[in-house]
């Protein structure tokens, strides 16, 4: 049975129906009010395109267009994967001669592989030290950095 569009005072658009249109909208941007419409017609389901306009306006989907210009922060990811850096501190506790000390370790991995890279470990990390993590990492020949362009900590 073919659900009712909610069209100035007519019943409501089913939930499933609903979830449906917009469950394509999200996963086919490019798409606009008519294409939709299309692809619910070849599962069985009618709608008018102004009831889809309104079940995207108010679940506050932007029409294709603008739909389709921005991107995503898993669309990002997918096309810049092997470019992506992740970088994160710990901390560890290490007997020393002088007793129980607190060091710092600075680690970073490669998205793509999921390669770890120890950037330097210290017991208090100063920008110094940060300095020449930074060289280390960024060097041409063998820097864990070359290849890269996005660094996310």
């Amino acid at each position: 049975m073919a659900a009712r569009t909610e069209d100035r005072g007519g019943p409501r658009t089913r939930i499933e129906t609903t979830a449906l249109v917009i469950r394509m909208a999200e996963e086919n941007r490019a798409w606009g009010y008519r294409r939709i419409q299309g692809a619910l017609a070849n599962v069985g389901h009618v709608l008018a395109r102004n009831t889809i306009a309104n079940i995207l306006k108010r679940h506050g989907i932007e029409p294709a267009p603008e739909r389709s210009r921005k991107t995503t922060w898993k669309e990002f990811l997918n096309r810049h994967w092997d470019q992506i850096i992740a970088a994160d501190f710990f901390t560890i506790e290490v007997w020393t001669c002088t007793g129980l000390r607190r060091f710092v370790v600075l680690f970073f991995i490669d998205l793509s592989t999921r390669r770890v890279e120890i950037g330097g470990m210290a017991s208090s990390a100063n920008g110094l030290w940060m300095a020449q993590i930074a060289r280390n990492l960024t060097d041409v020949v063998d820097g864990f950095f070359t290849g890269k362009r996005y660094l996310n900590s």
